[in-house]
C-alpha cells in the first residue's frame, strides 16, 4: 500500500520559513518524480514545484520562485519543500504528489497559515 505522509506544516508569521516534508512507502520512491501543490480556501489546486525522480530537474510557480526550493533525499524516500519570505498568500494546504508515467498518488495534506 503506498503512503506520502507530509508533516512540517503550521503556522508562521509573514517574512518567516516553513520546511515541508513528505515521506513515502511502498513505492520504489526513486523511480518516481515529486511535485508540491497547494490549495487556498475557495481556489483550485495549483502546482508549487516539481523535482524528478534524480532531483537534477526542478521546476517553480511563478509566484514563489526564488522563495521555495524543492529537494529530495532518494535513500530516505522524502521530500522536500522548504519555504522562505513567506506571504499571507502562501497560506493553503499543501499536498505532495509522487508521479510515474499514468501512475499517481498523493498525501493528505497539511495545512500552513502565514498570518501575524
Amino acid at each position: 500500500q503506498v503512503q506520502l505522509v507530509e508533516s512540517g506544516g503550521g503556522l508562521v508569521q509573514p517574512g518567516g520559513s516553513l520546511r515541508l516534508s513528505c515521506t513515502a512507502s511502498g513505492l520504489a520512491f526513486g523511480r518516481y518524480a515529486m511535485s508540491w501543490y497547494r490549495q487556498a480556501p475557495g481556489k483550485e489546486r495549483e502546482l508549487v514545484a516539481t523535482i524528478s525522480s534524480d532531483g537534477y530537474s526542478t521546476s517553480y510557480t511563478e509566484s514563489v520562485n526564488g522563495r521555495f526550493t524543492i529537494s529530495r533525499d532518494n535513500p530516505k524516500n522524502t521530500v522536500y519543500l522548504q519555504m522562505n519570505t513567506l506571504k499571507p498568500e502562501d497560506t493553503a494546504v499543501y499536498y505532495c504528489k509522487a508521479f510515474l508515467q499514468f501512475l499517481q498518488y498523493w498525501g493528505q495534506g497539511i495545512q500552513v497559515t502565514v498570518s501575524s
